[in-house]
């Protein structure tokens, strides 16, 4: 036997070893599909996988200070520390009344813990400085800490309704709060709707004038006098007793009989100036359903935990306090529960899965027979609780990313088996091979070419596991999915069919005898119709069984003879018909025509779809645009607005969305079928988690209505989106002044406005004036597709400035502190101590009564008592003496970007709009017109469109770094560079499909979706190029071999025209079974066709519906695909073998004008190998 002969005829040895090691083998599936099982059941589910931003966010509260004060006192020297740390990407921060917030962005070159060290360092410098800010005596304590978006949206709302007084309700919330933070899933439960308790001394200026006593008088006799401390240890008669001064108070009324001063026993008692009240502090936040006042608890998860079965137990501890703690009138609702979103998209994916599983199998049936296609579709089931199992050792959550990884894997992870099945199946067929003969011959011929396949469809994907930033985390999981379940189905091919084909493969599809049938279905029915009488969980698997048994019957008597039509009857008619073109297609100058033909169909499609853009028939978005599943309307008064103004508009608000939502068009009955929840927020909660994520800041000019969505399929097909749209419409311009913004929950990492133009420069009020008149100018322009422009920061917040006198102050002995001290005691207070009560502390604050602390005349001309060092004598100082005032406006707030101050102009795309790159692009034209822009000014373009940019960017790069990959890896498998450039010509030809597909359907070019579609074409177009073009070279090799040929020798033209057109057909079924089954596979998922599979057994009902979340999130990636694979299957079949054939001719060529050619001529190609099966037999 020649080297050639030897080389293509070696046993694959891992196979082989498998084959004659059977029992462990059976043993480790067994071990793998338990274990895949128990992790498909264990882990944890949520939506999308949670993003952990390289963020630090530094937030530092001042009380009683305007963003100006804040802005020079905190952030600038906090900025000016963390600048300079390394690894450090970006700093912004927000300065505004009583807070600021900085933001420092890392790379991804540094943990986020040693990140957050980094930052404590530089700031414990900076606060150890002399001239830090202090309050309440104490320095200001900066808070350091980083966050996951996921930790900043309620999981869910408590709401706690009653005839009770709000105290008592906020009690009942206390309970449940105290419960539900002991859940290792929570992270905290934050009280909406109620008010923290504070001792209040609220003292009468006039009656403090009389007495002649101070602030500081009255602050110290409270803090002195309301104290328990330790004297240390008295030793009496051989004991040491512990001495312990006992002097808190027990209850608040008792601070009246304190003595704040006595002078010549004329004692002055706090009762004489002030009155004490133990009552709620000034209103913060409201929340109410439907209009209704509760007290509101948002829970929010901590991150990487299963938000599921934080829900289950959350809704177990409040079914227990209702049963067992709470009075029988005391209504308690859950609403916004976002673990019943995630368990139906879940659910859905899965039930997809299955679908596809049940499609795939039942085409295989066809194409292989019932026998084999058992084999191959054992490879699904294997390979997806293998990567599942991978996947939960990993830490990973079971979320929507990974299973559309798996539904994407599932066409392509038959792949492998395919080969393999189709190979013996053949082997045995054609040249009468025993099983186990023609398992290890058949895996030896296509051994390596699927593990080629399998690494370079893993090639098209690593780069997209080097993602950076936010939007690698989020999409990330998709590369590593596919990867794994991949390398699971190579394994599962290689070990696991092999086994099977060569213990139980067959040629001929025997019948099974009716008897046995009906032996067999008789036990089965019966055994399923006990355990449907027995009910509870284990229902479901009774209606399985009897539908299994039923099944049995209709592939008996219906569908066995079906297929073997189809494999008897269609498919040699197919692949005579296949064969005939092929011939016909490499005959004459066809092959040219050919090649020639779908390159100027290339360019027509990518011409197409330029001229599709430009027209706007297809439009750009940068992610899917989803349905609403909560309509959320934001409120915004300009900063400043006292709360109660806020809440009484959020009222008004609040009528008008019910209006609209709970109209006639989705209510049947008193049932809304498809709103589920409207909760209102005003104050604390009212935020944006998307812009104010992280924010301790308060918000009284601010309110939220929030609207939960019934789940999809539960809206007898109306459209929430249009029922934003109409809310939208209701709200635009009613309420002038107030900012009205309706929105939808985020889908997807956070990536700014679509719109979002930013404005720097050095003067604050110059950039605001700007920004006025760019967004004024813009307005002129009518441009499409804006839906209104807003500034993120105004001057318009009130503010009051007071001015003193510095020469005459010190003439009379008072400094601009003690005036400043003197009106922050007046208005804000001076904490005085605590007040503890059942473990509680309370804080006990001084300050002037509400009809003196508003009142500038009582303010200003209230009296500085102070003693006069020099004379010893007690001095008053009008402070209308040393200090003027005069009302004014400040800065909203102040914002920097890297240390420079920046405003921002900004806005959402309008309804129906989806392309920002579009919209974006004609405000850049209008602004070339935009004039008289102030020197220092800058302006950028950010938001959306920067991150679009910046991920495009990475997508194309990891487009070609794949391809590189794929060619380098097909080098190595060939040794040859014409052949991977086969390849690579095919995946570029395959994007006809794709472009043409878009054109045609007039669907969008998402971004992220369409790129990714792209990639993972590029992966699989490659898988049955290499199949087909390793089994030709085989051919190829085979012949060279008995014939004694070398490997840089060429056959002649007729026996090379026939060992390709042999190839082509050995090749038909893996190459179509491959595009089918991933185009099946898909399929479900890109019409939005859902079916229950678990409901169908338990409830008896598919609840089958089309549409949903996934489908709109996915489906531009599943038709991506789906479009590209439909032309990469004719050129697989046609163009791939006419390639290779030109291009072998043309080496032909090329040898025979450089060195004698040595070519073989034969009689015919088939007859030689009926010879050699000859010989074999």
């Amino acid at each position: 036997m020649t080297k050639q002969k030897k080389q293509v005829d070696k046993e694959f040895k891992l196979s082989a070893w498998a084959i004659h090691n059977k029992t462990t083998i059976y043993v480790l599936m067994a071990v793998l599909f338990f274990y895949g099982i128990t992790a498909y059941l264990s882990m944890a589910r949520e939506n999308f996988p949670e993003v952990k931003e390289t963020k630090i966010y530094i937030s530092t509260i001042y009380p009683g200070n305007t963003a100006e004060d804040i802005e020079k006192l905190i952030t600038d020297p906090l900025e000016d520390e963390v600048k300079t740390i390394s690894n450090v990407v970006e700093v912004t921060s927000t300065s505004q009344e009583d807070y600021s917030m900085v933001v420092v962005e890392f790379d991804e070159n540094i943990s986020v813990e040693l990140a957050k060290q980094k930052i404590k360092d530089e700031i414990a410098t900076e606060t150890a400085s002399e001239d830090w800010p202090t309050f309440n005596g104490a320095k200001i304590e900066p808070n350091v800490f980083d966050l996951s978006l996921s930790e900043e949206i309620a999981i869910l709302n408590i709401n706690i309704s009653g005839d009770y007084p709000v105290y008592k309700l906020k009690e009942f919330g206390e309970y449940l709060q105290d419960e539900i933070e002991d859940l290792a899933e929570i992270k905290k439960v934050d009280i909406r709707g109620a008010q923290e308790k504070e001792v209040e001394v609220a003292v009468d200026i006039f009656k403090m004038m009389a007495a002649k006593v101070s602030f500081n008088d009255i602050t110290s006799a409270i803090s002195n006098g309301n104290v328990t401390m330790s004297a240390g240890n008295f030793i009496t008669s051989g004991q040491r007793r512990t001495v312990r001064i006992i002097g808190e108070i027990e209850k608040p009324a008792a601070l009246e009989d304190f003595v704040i001063k006595s002078e010549f026993n004329n004692p002055i008692y706090l009762k004489d100036v002030a009155t004490v009240a133990f009552k709620d502090k000034d209103k913060t936040t409201f929340a109410r359903e439907r209009g209704k006042e509760v007290v509101m608890l948002d829970v929010k998860k901590r991150a990487g935990k299963n938000m599921v079965a934080a829900s289950e137990q959350i809704q177990v501890i409040v079914a227990e306090a209702i049963e067992n703690y709470f009075p029988k009138d005391l209504k308690v609702t859950i609403t916004n529960d976002q673990s019943s979103k995630t368990i139906g998209q879940v659910d859905d994916l899965v039930n997809n899965i299955i679908f596809g599983v049940i499609l795939v199998v039942t085409v295989l049936m066809f194409f292989l027979g019932f026998k084999n296609a058992v084999f191959v579709g054992f490879a699904i089931p294997m390979s997806m609780f293998m990567s599942l199992m991978i996947l939960n050792l990993l830490g990973y959550t079971m979320n929507t990313m990974i299973l559309f990884g798996l539904i994407m894997g599932l066409g392509m992870l038959v792949d492998n088996g395919i080969v393999v099945v189709e190979n013996v199946y053949r082997l045995m067929d054609e040249e009468g091979m025993g099983r186990i003969e023609a398992a290890k011959k058949g895996i030896s011929e296509i051994a390596y070419p699927i593990i080629i396949s399998t690494a370079t469809t893993v090639a098209a994907f690593i780069p997209l596991g080097l993602w950076p930033g936010v939007m690698g985390d989020f999409m990330v999981l998709l590369p590593i999915t596919l990867s794994t379940v991949l390398g699971s189905s190579l394994l599962v091919a290689i070990f696991f069919n092999s086994v099977l084909v060569s213990q139980f493969m067959s040629v001929e599809d025997v019948d099974m005898p009716i008897k046995k049938i009906a032996i067999l279905t008789s036990i089965m029915t019966f055994v399923g119709i006990i355990v449907l009488l027995i009910g509870g969980t284990y229902s479901a698997l009774g209606s399985l069984m009897i539908f299994t048994a039923i099944m049995l019957w209709v592939y008996r008597l219906f569908l066995r003879g079906w297929a073997n039509s189809f494999q008897n009857k269609v498919l040699p008619i197919l692949e005579g018909w296949y064969e005939n073109s092929l011939r016909k297609a490499l005959t004459g100058k066809r092959p040219y025509f050919l090649v020639i033909g779908t390159t100027i169909l290339l360019f027509a499609s990518f011409m197409a779809f330029g001229w599709s853009l430009k027209t706007q028939r297809t439009k750009v978005e940068f992610f899917p645009d989803n349905k609403p599943n909560q309509i959320i309307v934001y409120i915004e008064y300009p900063e400043g607005t006292d709360i109660q103004k806020t809440n009484e508009i959020t009222k008004l608000i609040e009528a008008k969305v019910e209006t609209v939502l709970y109209s006639d068009e989705y209510m049947d009955g008193d049932y809304n079928f498809m709103v589920e929840s409207l909760v209102s927020q005003v104050g604390e909660g009212a935020g944006n988690p998307q812009t104010d994520g992280g924010s301790a800041a308060e918000m009284p000019h601010k309110g939220k209505v929030t609207a939960s969505m019934r789940e999809y399929k539960y809206r007898r097909g109306l459209d929430s989106e249009l029922m934003r749209q109409k809310l939208q419409t209701a709200l635009v311009g009613i309420y002038p002044g107030v900012l009205i913004s309706v929105e939808k929950d985020a889908n997807g990492p956070p990536v700014g406005s679509p719109i979002n133009i930013e404005i720097e420069g050095d003067d604050y009020a110059e950039l605001i004036h700007t920004a006025q008149r760019m967004r004024d100018f813009i307005n002129t322009k009518s441009i499409a597709g804006i839906d209104e422009l807003k500034i993120d920061v105004n001057r318009d917040k009130p503010g009051m400035e007071v001015l003193v006198d510095r020469k005459k102050a010190g003439e009379l002995g008072v400094s601009t502190g003690q005036v400043g001290s003197q009106l922050r005691a007046s208005i804000f207070g001076n904490k005085a101590g605590v007040y503890k009560e059942d473990g509680d502390d309370y804080d006990i604050y001084v300050r002037f009564n509400k009809a003196d602390r508003y009142n500038t005349s009582a303010l200003f001309n209230q009296n500085i008592i102070f003693r006069d060092m020099a004379s010893g004598k007690i001095k008053e100082i009008p402070v209308s003496t040393v200090a003027t005032q005069k009302n004014n406006s400040g800065f909203s707030a102040i914002k920097h970007k890297d240390i420079k101050r920046v405003v921002t102009v900004y806005s959402a795309l309008a309804p129906g709009e989806t392309d920002a790159a579009a919209v974006v692009g004609k405000i850049q034209n209008e602004m070339k017109d935009f004039k008289n822009l102030p020197k220092g000014i800058k302006i950028d373009y950010t938001g959306q469109i920067e991150e679009q940019n910046k991920q495009m960017l990475f997508l194309v790069g990891a487009f070609f770094t794949g391809l590189a990959l794929i060619f380098f890896i097909l080098i190595f498998q060939f040794n040859s560079v014409s052949k991977p450039g086969i390849i690579m010509i095919a995946i570029f030809l395959s994007f006809i499909g794709v472009f043409g597909g878009i054109v045609i359907s007039g669907s969008s070019f998402v971004i992220m979706m369409t790129m990714m579609g792209i990639i993972s074409l590029a992966g699989i177009v490659v898988n049955n190029g290499v199949v087909l073009l390793d089994y030709a070279q085989l051919l190829i090799d085979r012949k060279k071999g008995e014939l004694g040929l070398d490997h840089e020798d060429y056959l002649d033209k007729e026996t090379l025209f026939e060992a390709i057109v042999r190839a082509g057909g050995a090749r038909l079924r893996p190459v179509l079974l491959t595009a089918i089954t991933t185009i099946l596979g898909l399929i479900p998922l890109a019409i939005g066709l859902n079916i229950n599979f678990f409901s169908l057994f338990t409830e008896y009902n598919p609840h089958i519906y089309f549409g949903g979340d996934n489908v709109a999130f996915w489906g531009p990636l599943a038709w991506t695909v789906i479009y590209g694979l439909l032309i990469a299957t004719f050129l697989t079949l046609i163009l791939v073998p006419v390639l290779f054939y030109l291009i072998t001719l043309f080496k032909m060529w090329l040898k025979s004008k450089i060195s004698p050619k040595k070519l073989i001529t034969e009689e015919v190609f088939n007859t030689d190998q009926r010879i050699d099966e000859k010989n074999q037999i």
